[in-house]
């Protein structure tokens, strides 16, 4: 499924530096940067809420509408984002036309429950794949339904959607499916891992015990 075309309203900006941005971020307003196709970049306050709500997917088709100029098509080329608080600190927003392919990382999404007892991992949470700019997909779905331990899934697998082409290495593993472990197998491993590891277990309570008694002894000596 594609995404619907996200507007946002801007404003141009002629103040820069740490400063400025952090009197942007208190006014709820987030610094950007519109470039790309020949153009001068251009740079930007978008309103905090609405961009929030649009990058929650990270290939949404944004249309800018900058102040005096004619809207322009744009994907977020890079969020920078606060590694706290709900806070992005800074957007570049590259120009796209339509018709335009462009080559984007994509989520796979696992659907379908496999056969009893395995266990699906999933080792690529994302592919890249090449697509109209109009027409990108929220996501990749997979199907895991009835599928049985030592089945792998790779790239190639991956059905695409109708006009997109695949970018990553068709031998990458998205997928794999094994047989899961009983709890005496994975003691056992544990076990063997210790030993391995030459780890030793507590001395049993008695052993201790004695042990403890022969130091009071020797104490009293003393």
């Amino acid at each position: 499924m594609a995404h619907d075309e996200i507007r946002i309203d801007s404003e141009t900006r002629t103040q820069f530096g740490k400063g400025a941005a952090r009197k942007l971020r208190r006014a709820e307003k987030v610094p950007a940067v519109l470039y790309g196709h020949g153009e001068a970049p251009v740079h930007l306050a978008l309103p905090f809420h609405s961009t929030f709500q649009a990058l929650k997917n990270p290939n949404a088709l944004l249309t800018i509408a900058v102040e005096g100029e004619a809207d322009q098509l744009a994907l977020a080329k890079d969020v920078q984002r606060d590694p706290i608080k709900p806070v992005i600190e800074h957007v570049d927003l590259v120009i796209v036309k339509r018709g335009e392919k462009v080559t984007v990382e994509v989520p796979v999404h696992i659907e379908g429950d496999a056969a009893p007892e395995t266990v699906v991992t999933v080792d690529a949470q994302t592919l890249e794949i090449e697509a109209d700019v109009t027409n990108l997909p929220d996501n990749l779905t997979v199907s895991v339904e009835g599928l049985a331990s030592g089945t792998m899934l790779h790239a190639s697998d991956v059905e695409m959607p109708a006009g997109a082409t695949l970018v990553s290495d068709p031998e990458l593993l998205v997928v794999n499916i094994t047989q899961q472990i009983s709890e005496d197998e994975l003691e056992a491993e544990l076990a063997d891992a210790e030993a391995e590891a030459g780890i030793e277990h507590d001395a049993p309570e008695d052993e201790a015990a004695e042990s403890t008694e022969g130091g009071e002894e020797s104490s009293d000596k003393e």
